[in-house]
């Protein structure tokens, strides 16, 4: 997550990075949801701060890893975001990292039941409340503002520590547990465990992403309209 220059690595390559990225992304969001909801069984407060803390700090590695390589978007709010706000990504760039991303996101949900011998399925929890579906404007929105805000004012090396931070703290400040990804959703769409979430609640929360991508954008431009060189 991060708009350092990349254009010299082959897309391929790129698009192998964020594939790879969001899969451990989800990887980490649902595995760490199933062995918290094992290992504190009905402690759902226990279970989520479990669930949090192994997806900041997972975020934080997978950015740290992939950034040199793809930009660690892993999120196709992000990608979009950071065509939005002068990158020179084409039409046909952002289509193949965005299918990276959600091949990804699936893959990394269906990795995470097979480790923990979770039988395939889809979820059937609901997090359509209207108060849930705020939640994940304000969650993208942050997100999108954190990034953005780094890497304009010349600090995008601190991008990192900051999403995984600003992920762990919208865990338990937004009412949706700050999903904040689309390809993160649809991967979540495909495990019936802690972490899931059912297909047309999924469809809210997409929707959502959008909305929210799109506030923290008009943000981004009205705080720091002029970027600053990287050193």
């Amino acid at each position: 997550m991060n708009t350092t220059t990349t254009e010299a690595v082959p897309l391929w390559r790129r698009a192998a990075a964020e594939l790879l990225g969001a899969g451990l992304l989800v990887t980490v969001v649902v595995g760490s949801g199933i062995a918290a909801s094992r290992l504190s069984p009905g402690d759902v407060g226990l279970q989520l701060l479990e669930n949090s803390i192994a997806t900041a700090l997972g975020l934080t590695v997978l950015i740290l890893i992939f950034q040199p390589v793809s930009g660690a978007h892993l999120n196709p709010v992000v990608t979009l975001a950071d065509r939005a706000l002068g990158a020179r990504h084409g039409g046909g760039e952002i289509a193949v990292y965005a299918g990276a991303q959600i091949v990804g996101g699936i893959g990394g949900a269906l990795l995470a039941n097979l480790m923990f011998a979770v039988p395939a399925a889809l979820s059937v929890t609901d997090w359509a409340a209207p108060g849930q579906v705020l939640g994940e404007v304000v969650a993208t929105a942050g997100l999108i503002l954190t990034i953005f805000a780094l890497a304009r004012t010349g600090r995008a090396a601190l991008v990192a520590p900051a999403v995984g931070a600003y992920i762990g703290a919208a865990y338990w400040f937004t009412s949706s547990t700050s999903f904040a990804n689309p390809a993160v959703t649809i991967g979540r769409i495909f495990t019936d465990t802690f972490a899931g979430i059912a297909p047309t609640s999924a469809l809210w929360f997409l929707a959502a992403q959008v909305v929210g991508a799109v506030v923290g954008v008009g943000l981004v431009f009205l705080l720091f309209p002029n970027r600053k060189a990287q050193p």
